[in-house]
């Protein structure tokens, strides 16, 4: 004769169901945010490829020796 809280069903206790599908409902969505956080910081990483502007290639390319000064100015100038 012992039903509810401290009685004989089982698991039933803290809303029977509800409470089970509660905890369920939790655990997925921590799972959600878990997995959305990890790729987020995949993708914008200290290690991830950012596209690189026209003017950072030009000075890349000036760096290496492959234009000239007035190559070099003459470009940024029109980029600018």
């Amino acid at each position: 004769m012992m039903n509810g809280w401290m009685g004989g069903d089982y698991g039933m206790g803290w809303g029977g169901g509800l409470g089970m599908a509660l905890f369920w409902i939790i655990a997925i969505l921590v799972v959600v945010v878990l997995v959305r956080f990890v790729l987020g910081r995949s993708r914008t990483g200290a290690g991830s490829v950012r596209e690189e502007s026209a003017l950072d290639l030009l000075k890349k390319r000036y760096a290496r020796g492959e234009i000239n000064r007035e190559e070099y100015e003459r470009m940024r100038r029109d980029l600018e």
